[in-house]
């Protein structure tokens, strides 16, 4: 078993992410020098050592060569220059295939954190703080997934979803009535693409208020969504961190009645800006206002909504009455002049700090654990206490069902309550590669509910990177098509390889028992869904593949992420079976034997690759499409649901392996375990 010890230096804030009550080791610390001047922690890396982790980041698998900040960041332009995302978890892992262990590191603090990788100096590792607090759990393992069984142990069991939230999810910002969620249903029903989920963003909300819906726009709500639930559908809206002010709205008037926000230092409630316009916050840290804005969820629960996903949960700020003011009174030192190159800099600067300044994220307080606490302090933990308080409602409200729940904003324990999507990426061939690295170092920290926005959310998408995109997707438990206002609309059914994204789907949910089988024994067992080769493969050739990764316990993949590439090159470390599949019940076999392989796969084709002694469980679409034909959904919408999926009479792809070989995990999908 791993051996795993607890630090402390300084006075940490604590954070609630670790679950296991440890004893707090004295001495010194091991593996890391302390410099209590610049506030920093660090330790020799050797030349074959790789660094993994860090959740939901920028660049590869191995981390090594760049730095990166814990300091959740609304920032949706994800370039190799980023140093910080949407989350912060502070799990990195450092193993060497010339080493017998691997050390596991997790830095617990609700501040910021900068973890410099190899980037000032190759064969250092740096921890940098703000304030010089935190405890510090090392664990020493005898592999890399030993280490992170231990680590995903000592903080608590992931999120379990409901199984239909195994299916296809199409969204988009732009769906503003029941016509156009109307429309999007009839079209992906006239495609006969399987659909389980149409998601609602901003759009539906009375001028962007939380736990409202427009009423012209939606003039019978909780008919609507029973309409869509009869025919299959769950409608999942969005819920935004800021709260409208505005007298008359409930929300509001009882935030501020029970002294639910936050506050300046001299008492005064922060006046920010998101969509709606003018905003307070609501103090997630605070117990009394996490269980209020939890309580809220009901007021769409009761109109028979059963998923929900947390945005704008940094929190992002589109400015402060406060920083506004200082601006506009700096613009008038520009009026009339002749601006040089660094004047108009200086100009360019004032403008652009509007939002999400940082002097903002220090003007406001929490009263958290009885203390008056500035929001910098504890800034990465405000995400995590909104679907906190999310699930903790969910648990009071529904005790015996499980609820969609993921969101933006994250810290390691928030994947208790709730999954996440890897925030506004855009339609770039980068991101897709980005997000099959994402996916291992995002299971490692416990979110194993999670995927990022097929096709991509911002920028115009093309149709061969949204075919490649779903090829991927289809393995990502979050599997959800999502793009942005005034972009190209890219619902499957828009283009003309319609038939190609059907299959693509079908696939899918012919995949579903598998899925949902390792998903259960991942968040069970504690273990790790997605893995970097290396990580099984415990050899150099397998630690430096960064575009392949293991599904579950029988599966390899290696998705096609380049634009008009007909095929990639493959490492297998082991003779493996590769299964090209063009559709569910159409596929070729072949066994390649371990090393290096060049492989075609056309736009229309998936490529898997079972591991030898393993298998692949499939289920029978045509049986269960025709179970469906024969349910009470309406024929206008007619099509298959994750919940037709059998997972008895299944198929089963082996390869020196027989079907009984499989241990297929099965539950009611709804039940809370």
């Amino acid at each position: 078993m791993a051996d795993i010890k607890k630090y402390r230096i300084g006075n940490p804030i604590p954070t609630d992410s670790v679950v296991v009550d440890m004893e707090i080791m004295t001495g010194k610390i091991p593996f890391l020098t302390i410099n209590e001047n610049d506030k920093t922690l660090s330790m020799k890396l050797e030349k074959t050592d790789r660094v993994y982790g860090l959740g939901e980041t920028v660049r590869g698998m191995n981390k090594r060569g760049w730095t990166y900040t814990s300091n959740n960041s609304d920032d949706p332009v994800h370039t190799e220059d980023k140093r910080s995302l949407y989350a912060s978890q502070n799990f990195i892992l450092i193993t060497s295939v010339y080493s017998s262990c691997s050390l596991g590191i997790y830095v617990d603090t609700p501040g910021k954190v900068t973890f410099d990788i190899g980037y000032t100096k190759l064969d250092e590792l740096k921890i940098s703080f703000e304030d010089l607090d935190a405890d510090l759990y090392f664990i020493e393992g005898k592999s890399p997934l030993e280490t992170v069984s231990a680590f995903r142990h000592m903080i608590g069991r992931s999120y379990i979803p409901p199984r239909w939230a195994f299916g296809f999810g199409q969204s988009r910002w732009g769906y503003k009535n029941e016509s156009d969620i109307r429309r999007v249903a009839d079209e992906y029903a006239k495609a006969d693409i399987p659909i389980d989920m149409i998601y609602m963003d901003i759009d539906y909300m009375e001028r962007f208020k939380d736990f409202t819906v427009d009423e012209e726009a939606f003039p019978e709500f909780p008919a609507f969504v029973s309409e869509m639930r009869e025919n299959g559908i769950h409608l999942i809206p969005i819920i935004d961190a800021g709260v409208k002010i505005e007298e008359g709205y409930d929300v509001y008037e009882e935030g501020v009645k029970g002294d639910y926000f936050c506050k300046k230092e001299n008492g005064e409630k922060l006046v920010a800006a998101v969509w709606p316009g003018q905003v307070h916050f609501p103090d997630f840290l605070k117990d009394s206002a996490r269980e209020w804005f939890g309580n809220k969820y009901k007021v769409l629960m009761d109109q028979g909504i059963d998923g929900f996903w947390n945005d704008m949960n940094e929190p992002a700020i589109f400015y402060t009455e406060d920083h506004l003011a200082e601006v506009f009174e700096k613009l008038d030192d520009y009026k009339g002049k002749n601006l040089d190159i660094w004047s108009f800099f200086k100009f360019k600067d004032l403008v652009g700090s509007i939002a999400n300044n940082d002097e903002d994220y220090r003007r406001f307080y929490h009263e958290y654990k009885g203390q008056k606490i500035r929001h910098d302090k504890v800034h990465n933990l405000y995400g995590y206490n909104m679907t906190k308080a999310a699930g903790e409602a969910f648990e009071r409200l529904c005790p015996n069902k499980r609820i969609l729940m993921f969101s933006r904003s994250s810290y390691i324990g928030m994947h208790r309550y709730g999954g996440v999507w890897c925030g506004d990426n855009q339609s770039w061939w980068s991101h897709l590669l980005l997000n099959i690295q994402q996916m291992p170092a995002l299971s490692m920290c416990g979110f194993l509910y999670s995927g990022a926005d097929i096709g991509g959310f911002g920028a115009d998408t093309t149709e061969d990177l949204l075919l490649r995109w779903t090829a991927f997707g289809i393995f990502t438990p979050l599997f959800r098509n999502h793009s942005a206002l005034g972009t190209r609309e890219q619902e499957m059914y828009q283009f003309p390889s319609c038939d190609i994204f059907k299959n693509l789907v079908e696939l899918r949910y012919a995949l579903i028992p598998y899925l949902y089988s390792e998903f259960m024994k991942a968040v069970l067992e504690e273990k790790m869904l997605f893995k970097p080769l290396g990580f099984e493969y415990l050899d150099e050739r397998s630690a430096e593949v960064e575009d392949q990764l293991l599904l579950g316990d029988s599966l390899m993949l290696a998705p096609v992420y380049k634009q008009n590439a007909s095929g990639r090159m493959v490492y297998l470390p082991e003779d493996m079976k590769m299964v090209r599949f063009r559709a569910w019940n159409d596929y070729d076999e072949e066994v390649l034997t371990q090393g290096d392989h060049y492989v075609k796969a056309g736009l229309d084709e998936v490529l898997v690759f079972i591991r030898k002694g393993k298998v692949l469980p499939l289920a029978d679409i045509e049986r269960s499409r025709n179970a469906n034909n024969n349910s009470n959904v309406s024929a206008a919408y007619s099509g298959l649901r994750s919940g037709d999926v059998s997972v008895t009479d299944l198929k089963y792809i082996c390869y020196e392996a027989a079907a009984e070989d499989y241990r297929l995990y099965t539950d009611d999908g709804i039940s809370r375990i």
